[in-house]
């Protein structure tokens, strides 16, 4: 499967040679031209990589990057500053490279082929997240400000999906089909709507799933 990449980059040139490098490459780009935008993607996708610009119109990109932690999502610094100071900030906030402008384009499509062969050979949780919810897809747990959240293995299905489908309006079906899926167990409609409630429950108001009337849910 195509990696998917979120490019934050105000530069318009830039960001069109670097889309259409990554295109050609069998990436899956997404460009994002401010920290506004890039924080809508990031609650709506899950990205296997992202390269940042650091100096934005309306903030840095550490902000995004901050944003992605709760993913594993590894991440290339972009900038015009080369400065040691600097480097070693955006390391500190998690970066998994850096490259200064101007770059090579060769160069910079070579660091992110390395950084994406690293993230998939590295041993590490696979961190969703879901409003303030954070899921720890490996272990099978889910924190709410740290706390550990006791659900049961239908209980935690149901949040994994909506978590893998965030802000995406999920019919009834769609979420049955899954959950049998997932356990080999028939569900019925009327117990979906118990279950659904208990998360509820058990989550208050870390997580938001809205009841769509005579359609289904949709979760952010």
């Amino acid at each position: 499967m195509a990696s998917t990449i979120l490019l934050v980059e105000d530069d318009a040139a830039i960001a069109s040679g670097l889309m259409y490098a990554l295109e050609k490459e069998g990436y899956l780009p997404f460009h994002c031209k401010d920290v506004k935008t890039a924080f809508s993607a990031v609650n709506a996708k899950r990205f296997d990589l992202a390269i940042l610009d650091m100096q934005l119109p309306d903030g840095y990109g550490t902000e995004v990057s901050d944003r992605l932690k709760n993913c594993g999502t590894p991440v290339i610094f972009l900038t015009i500053v080369d400065d040691e100071n600097e480097i070693v900030h955006s390391f500190e906030n998690g970066a998994a490279d850096y490259i200064t402008k101007p770059f090579r384009l060769r160069e910079l499509l070579a660091r992110v082929k390395r950084t994406l062969n690293a993230a998939d050979g590295r041993e590490r949780s696979q961190m969703m997240s879901l409003g303030n919810a954070v899921i720890d897809a490996d272990s099978g747990k889910v924190y709410v400000d740290g706390t550990l959240i006791e659900l049961t293995a239908l209980e935690y299905r149901l949040l994994f999906i909506f978590a893998a489908n965030k802000s995406i309006l999920l019919t009834r079906e769609q979420i049955l089909e899954k959950i049998w899926d997932s356990s080999g167990h028939f569900v019925e409609d009327n117990t979906l709507t118990v279950y659904i409630k208990r998360v509820r429950e058990k989550l208050g108001g870390a997580v938001n799933i809205q009841t769509v009337r005579g359609i289904g849910y949709r979760a952010d």
